[in-house]
C-alpha cells in the first residue's frame, strides 16, 4: 500500500506535516517504538509509530530521524497524546531528511493504525498478523496491559493450534501455554536448549528439530530485533556465534516444521521478532542492577572505606529485595568464561550467563525475579546476591546459593553451547553480613572459582566449603603476614629474573591464568612447549613447590594477587 492511501483514510486520523512529494512510497509494515535507537528492529519500508517518549529535548530529534532514514523506513507518525502538538524540531529534522511526517490525533489508538496497515499489506494473512501486531502493542505497553511473551504464545495456540514455549539458553522456562496445558518438564527444557545450542554451534540450518519420546519439537532462535547473529546492530563487523548462542532465547514449537510452507515459517519468524523485543526489554531493565554492582565492585577493589561500601549496599538492597525489612546478608558469585582459541569478549558473556543462572527458579508471573546485581571486569563477572538476614549461628549457606545446586539444571545445555572451545567456571562465597566482609567474600569466591577451574569438564562450580584453610583465611589476615607469605614464594623467582632475565614471574602468571594448560600457555607466551616446561621446572626447583598440585597452584595464585 502507499502512504497516500493512509492519508485518505479518515478513520486513521492522520494529518500530514511534511513530505508531500513522498506520498507514493510503499508501506511494507508497521512498528510502534519509543526507543531512542530502534534500528535493530527495522528492516525497511515500515510506517513507524511513536509516542515521543524518547525525546527529552530538541537535540534528540535529528539523530532519531537520521536512524530511521538509514533504516529505510517509509514514514514517521507521531502521537499527540503526550506532548500535544508534534514538536517543530522533529518536523524540521524530517524535512531535512525527506522523511514524511504525520501527526496522530490523541483520539486514535496506534493499534487502530497498526491493524489497518497489516490488513492492507498482508491480505489473506490479515487475521493472524493483525492479532500478532496487536499483541506486540500490548507486550510493549507498560503496566497491566502488557503480557510479555505469553500473549504471543496465546495467539499461536488459539489461532494456529500450535503449542509453544520460550526457553532461555540454560533451559529455563520463560513462557509457555496456558496453565491448563500439560507442562514441559525441566529435563525436556534442558534437552531442547542443549540441542538448540549444539545445532547453532555446529552451523546447522534451522529450524532445528528434536524428538522427545513420541513428540517432535521445532526450535527457532529468538535473536534481538530479528537480525542474524553474524553482525552487530549498526556495524558490519562479524558477531561471534559463541556470544549470541549463549545469550539468546529460543522458541520451541510442538510440531515438525520440516514440511511447513514458507508462509508459515515467515509467520513464526515474525513471532520470534516480537518475543525478541521483550527479551531486549528485560535485558535493559537489568541496567540499574548492573550499575549498582559495578559501583560496589569498584569500591571493594579500590579499597574504599567500609562505610562508603555500606552506603552503596543500602541503595542496592531495596532494588534487589523490595520490601525487605532488615538489611540483607550478601553472597558473592564469580564466573569466568574462557575460550580455548580466541573468541568474543568473555566478560559480557560471563555476565549474561551469570544473570541467567542466578534468576530465581521459583519466580512466577510475567517478570523474572532478578534478585542479583552482576558486574563484569575483564574476563570475569561478579554477582552480588542478597539474602534475607540469617541468624548468627549460620553462615547463610542453608538459604543462599549452593555451588553444587547452582549448575545442576544448566550443565547439560551450557556444556553443549561451550563444547569444543570454551569453559565456564564459577566460585561461590559464604554469606557475609556487612560491608567489612565483602572484600573477603570476593576473594573467597575468586579462590573457589580457581578450584572449579582445576576440575575437568566444560561447566564447573565450587563453593567456599571446598577451600583449604589457608585460602579461606588469607583475605582476612594482617598485611605484614601477607607480605611475608608473598616474599617466601616469589622472592626467589624475582631474584632469578633479575639476574638472568628469565621472566619466570610472567610465565607463572600466564601458566596459572591458563589453568595449567601447557598448550594454551605456550601459545599465549609465544613459546615452544618444551621451553615452557623448562621454565616451570625452574620455578618448582627454586621454590620447592609442585605446580601439578592444586594447593601449590592456589598458594602461587594468592601470592601473585597480593604482591
Amino acid at each position: 500500500m502507499r502512504l497516500r492511501a493512509l492519508l485518505d483514510t479518515d478513520a486513521l486520523g492522520l494529518r500530514l506535516l511534511g513530505g508531500e512529494n513522498e506520498l507514493d512510497r510503499a508501506v511494507r509494515g508497521v512498528m510502534t517504538t519509543d526507543l531512542r535507537d530502534p534500528s535493530r528492529y527495522l528492516s525497511g519500508g515500515e510506517l513507524v509509530l511513536t509516542g515521543l517518549a524518547w525525546r527529552r529535548d530538541a537535540a534528540d530529534s535529528e539523530p532519531f530521524v537520521r536512524i530511521l532514514v538509514q533504516a529505510g523506513v517509509a514514514a514517521l507518525a507521531a502521537g499527540e497524546a503526550e506532548l500535544g502538538a508534534v514538536p517543530e524540531d522533529l518536523a524540521v529534522a524530517c524535512a531535512r531528511h525527506r522523511l514524511p511526517l504525520f501527526a496522530v490525533h490523541e483520539s486514535v489508538a496506534f493499534a487502530t493504525i497498526t491493524e489497518h496497515v497489516v490488513r492492507q499489506v498482508s491480505g489473506e494473512r490479515a487475521g493472524d498478523l493483525a492479532a500478532v501486531v496487536d499483541r506486540h502493542r500490548r507486550m510493549m505497553t507498560s503496566g497491566p496491559a502488557g503480557g510479555g511473551p505469553d500473549v504471543v504464545l496465546d495467539l499461536l495456540g488459539s489461532d494456529l493450534d500450535l503449542r509453544a514455549w520460550v526457553l532461555s539458553p540454560t533451559g529455563r522456562l520463560i513462557a509457555g501455554p496456558k496453565p491448563a496445558a500439560p507442562a514441559l518438564s525441566p529435563q525436556a527444557c534442558a534437552r531442547l536448549a542443549g540441542e538448540h545450542l549444539a545445532a547453532v554451534r555446529g552451523g546447522r540450518r534451522g529450524p532445528h528439530r528434536l524428538v522427545l519420546g513420541q513428540t517432535t519439537y521445532s526450535l527457532f532462535p529468538i535473536r534481538g530485533g530479528g537480525r542474524a547473529p553474524q553482525s552487530l546492530p549498526g556495524t558490519q563487523a562479524p558477531r561471534d556465534v559463541r556470544e549470541s548462542v549463549l545469550s539468546e532465547w529460543l522458541l520451541a514449537v510442538e510440531a515438525d516444521a520440516g514440511d511447513w510452507a514458507e508462509e508459515r515459517l515467515d509467520l513464526l519468524q515474525g513471532v520470534t521478532q516480537l518475543i525478541a523485543v521483550e527479551r531486549d526489554r528485560r535485558d535493559a531493565a537489568r541496567s540499574v542492577r548492573r550499575r549498582l554492582a559495578q559501583e560496589v565492585l569498584e569500591l571493594v577493589q579500590t579499597g574504599a572505606a567500609p562505610a562508603e561500601i555500606a552506603a552503596r549496599l543500602r541503595v542496592a538492597a531495596p532494588v534487589l529485595l523490595p520490601g525487605l525489612g532488615a538489611a540483607p546478608h550478601w553472597q558473592v558469585v564469580v564466573a569466568r568464561v574462557e575460550w580455548d582459541e580466541g573468541g568474543p569478549e568473555a566478560g559480557p558473556v560471563a555476565q549474561a550467563l551469570l544473570e541467567e543462572i542466578l534468576v530465581d527458579p521459583l519466580a512466577t508471573g510475567p517478570e523474572p525475579s532478578d534478585r542479583v546485581a552482576v558486574a563484569h571486569t575483564g574476563d570475569e563477572a561478579v554477582a552480588l546476591v542478597p539474602l534475607p538476614a540469617v541468624s548468627s549461628e549460620h553462615d547463610g549457606s542453608e538459604t543462599g546459593v549452593l555451588a553444587d545446586a547452582l549448575l545442576a539444571a544448566v550443565r547439560e545445555p551450557l556444556s553443549a553451547g561451550l563444547d569444543g572451545d570454551g569453559r565456564l567456571t564459577l566460585g561461590v562465597s559464604a554469606a557475609v553480613h556487612s560491608a567489612e566482609g565483602l572484600r573477603g567474600a570476593l576473594e573467597e569466591a575468586r579462590h573457589a572459582r580457581r578450584v572449579a577451574a582445576a576440575r575437568p569438564g566444560r561447566v564447573c562450580a565450587a563453593g567456599h566449603q571446598e577451600l583449604a584453610s589457608h585460602v579461606l583465611l588469607l583475605p582476612f589476615v594482617p598485611d605484614d603476614v601477607r607480605k611475608a607469605f608473598t616474599a617466601r614464594l616469589l622472592n626467589p623467582l624475582r631474584d632469578y629474573d633479575r639476574r638472568h632475565r628469565a621472566e619466570l614471574i610472567p610465565t607463572l602468571e600466564a601458566f596459572l591464568d591458563c589453568d595449567g594448560s601447557w598448550t594454551r600457555c605456550a601459545s599465549r607466551l609465544h613459546l615452544h612447549v618444551n621451553t615452557l616446561r623448562y621454565r616451570v621446572g625452574r620455578i618448582e626447583q627454586l621454590t620447592g613447590r609442585d605446580l601439578s598440585r592444586l594447593e601449590d597452584k592456589l598458594d602461587f595464585f594468592l601470592a601473585l594477587r597480593m604482591s
